[in-house]
């Protein structure tokens, strides 16, 4: 009853040391999300709501013809920047890690770009990829004898050369818990794998890669979440286009909210981008979950 009455009182310290960030999780995360939902099943007069509709603000968002362009869009931003996004920090946080020299001035070097403001970074990228002669790219091009490209107007290449941007940007602060991850690796066992006479590739495939498996598969899901909610970079860039093709789900709820001041559909549309993310969370967390199993 003694050892009882002491796990109650140490359960209760816990509680009251997470009630601060419970309390804030709650009013900045959940509150908004109940009354978006509240909000989405009422027309709406600016924040005022009027009548009940129930599903209509849903059905109306997905009769809308951009909402397609803008759900393949996302699912397009996801996986571009898991073959992009994802890869590279590991790549970055793996070559230094076995880099000897100079490997401060590399870590200082991948994490400069995430300390520079997210709008210069896009407006630098912007004089990049600047179509016709004046670009910094064509230009680059051009010295090698090249034809001018058409960059963020190819509405096939859009996407793709967003997500670099993003990469350009995120990278370096997600490959530096790559490194740390690494340096808590043994090293008794790089010692033993050298003195067994393995490359430094074997290494990296038989002790780095497993290693760091746990820690890439909780930023992967990370990733996909905030790659989902990708606003700033398709509508600085390019606005949506060309022909909508860099339209995302989340810059078609602020066309709803801001410049229609259609609240309601707005609501309804993030209350649609919340589910999706959860669904998608509940299906990678069943996958991980059976095969650690």
């Amino acid at each position: 009853m003694k050892t009882k009455t002491k796990f109650k009182k140490r359960d209760l310290m816990g509680w009251l040391v997470m009630l601060p960030t419970l309390v804030l999780f709650a009013f900045y995360i959940w509150e908004p999300f109940f009354e978006n939902i509240r909000l989405s099943l009422y027309t709406t007069v600016r924040y005022q709501t009027q009548d009940f509709v129930g599903l209509a603000n849903y059905a109306r968002v997905l009769k809308n013809p951009d909402f397609s362009a803008a759900f393949k869009n996302t699912f397009s931003y996801t996986f571009w920047s898991l073959i992009i996004g994802f890869l590279v920090p590991i790549i970055l946080g793996i070559l230094i890690s076995e880099t000897v020299h100079f490997k401060g001035l590399f870590r200082t070097g991948i994490y400069f770009p995430n300390i520079v403001p997210s709008i210069a970074t896009i407006w630098i990228w912007n004089y990049f990829f600047t179509p016709g002669p004046t670009g910094v790219l064509n230009i680059l091009l051009g010295k090698i004898g090249i034809e001018p490209l058409q960059w963020l107007n190819n509405t096939h290449w859009t996407i793709p050369l967003i997500i670099v941007t993003m990469t350009w940007k995120c990278a370096g602060s997600t490959a530096l818990i790559y490194m740390a991850n690494i340096s808590n690796i043994s090293p008794d066992l790089y010692e033993a794998a050298t003195i067994d006479g393995a490359t430094i590739w074997q290494r990296i495939r038989h002790i780095t890669l497993p290693s760091v498996f746990g820690l890439a598969k909780t930023l992967l899901i990370l990733q996909v979440i905030s790659v989902f909610q990708i606003l700033q970079e398709p509508m600085l860039l390019k606005n949506g286009g060309p022909n909508n093709a860099s339209i995302s789900l989340l810059m078609l709820q602020y066309r709803y909210a801001f410049r229609d001041f259609d609240f309601a559909g707005g609501a309804a549309l993030s209350v649609m981008v919340a589910l999706i993310l959860i669904v998608l969370s509940g299906i990678y967390m069943k996958v991980t979950a059976s095969k650690e199993d």
